[in-house]
């Protein structure tokens, strides 16, 4: 293995740490979908045991012999051994990290993964009983916050509407602390998310569909009767307007949280591992 010295922050080697933009970074180098960022040394052990296949990596000085050897001996386990041999390594001193444009590198350790190949709506409903649907859910910390929850807690995947936020973003990816790789997850086409399409979709997979809305008809999510059900989807809508009208009309059943104290809603990434602990009783 060799480490390559970085000593001015507008190398070019840089970039794809901190100038390309995460739409950039899913369009290079990879016919099957570009690369996608892993922050701090846990996310990238995620990422490794998950099968992702390293393209490049950037770690501070100061963090090459604690933080990144466990890195550098995942990868010699579980590739080849002489991978080490090709990957590029970039090291830079703090000075040089912190004048980064762009991301700041929290962490110190940053990985470039190339992705994988995606699945469709139908390959990823195959043989599941519990999935979370995020509707339009666009903040990379909440979709980060479900992902865990809804893996720390039983929940057999993560269905997203195209507009909802890529899981592998890099603020994502560190706010799940790395499950984004532990769950099966994928991203619906622009036309299959459109209007009610995907209720229908999922309904057709035998699904009995839940929205996390509050209207006149909505029950309480401590429900015997809903977790009866073979197989649930529970839909959570985006921050402040949350699930579309006519999405909430064409599920199955509403569901709400009961508040207290005047409090209206909850944050959705809250609701969500709230919601997926009761119907998971």
């Amino acid at each position: 293995m060799k480490l390559i010295k970085i000593q001015d922050v507008n190398a070019p080697q840089l970039d794809i740490f901190a100038r390309l933009t995460e739409h950039e970074l899913k369009s290079l180098d990879n016919p099957e979908g570009g690369l996608f960022l892993a922050e701090s040394a846990s996310v990238i052990l995620r990422a490794l045991e998950a099968g992702y296949v390293p393209y490049a990596m950037l770690v501070e000085t100061g963090r090459v012999e604690v933080e990144a050897t466990p890195v550098f001996d995942a990868i010699a386990k579980l590739l080849r051994k002489d991978f080490l041999d090709t990957l590029p390594v970039y090291v830079a001193d703090h000075d040089v990290v912190v004048g980064l444009t762009g991301y700041a590198l929290v962490r110190g350790l940053w990985m470039a993964f190339r992705r994988k190949a995606g699945v469709t709506v139908e390959q990823f409903c195959k043989d599941k009983k519990r999935i979370t649907v995020l509707y339009d859910v666009v903040n990379p910390v909440n979709v980060g916050a479900i992902i865990r929850s809804a893996a720390a807690l039983g929940m057999d995947g993560a269905l997203l509407t195209h507009p909802s936020v890529d899981p592998l973003t890099r603020r994502c990816s560190r706010v799940s602390m790395g499950t984004v790789f532990q769950i099966p997850w994928t991203q619906a086409s622009r036309e299959e998310s459109e209007g009610t399409a995907l209720i229908t979709t999922l309904k057709s997979y035998g699904f009995k569909t839940v929205a996390m809305a509050l209207t006149d008809d909505s029950t309480n999510v401590d429900n015997d009767e809903i977790r009866s059900n073979e197989k649930l989807a529970v839909l959570m809508g985006t921050e402040g307007t949350g699930l579309p009208k006519e999405v909430i009309a064409s599920c199955d059943y509403r569901v709400m949280i009961p508040m207290h104290h005047g409090v209206d809603s909850l944050n959705v990434a809250a609701a969500s591992a709230i919601s997926f602990w009761e119907l998971m009783k």
